[in-house]
């Protein structure tokens, strides 16, 4: 599997819809400037059929250090963006990779 740049993505929905690669590219700016605000003020974005983008705090905790196994190491507590599905999504995948819904 690939990657697809923003700039890719710019340029494939311009074709689609007739629009400048510039001004599709401030859209998809500002639209992921507005998923981020909406995170960092904590609250969960979510887009029907595709899935939710939500804030955790994991637990601070003991890890070890790969260099030295021996050797814990904490691991502070830290916010997280959690990405979860949505039934859409998951059952294309799952089409998509012959697994069972």
């Amino acid at each position: 599997m690939g990657k697809k740049t923003k700039k890719d993505m710019a340029i494939e929905i311009a074709e689609k819809t007739g629009l400048t690669q510039i001004a599709v590219s401030q859209v998809i700016q500002a639209f992921m400037d507005s998923v981020v605000d909406e995170l960092l003020e904590g609250r969960n974005v979510e887009f029907r059929n595709f899935g939710v983008f939500k804030v955790v705090k994991t637990s601070p905790r003991m890890g070890r250090n790969p260099k030295k196994p021996d050797q814990l190491v904490p691991i502070p507590a830290q916010l997280k963006v959690r990405f979860k599905m949505g039934k859409e999504l998951k059952k294309k995948l799952a089409r998509r990779s012959g697994a069972s819904e």
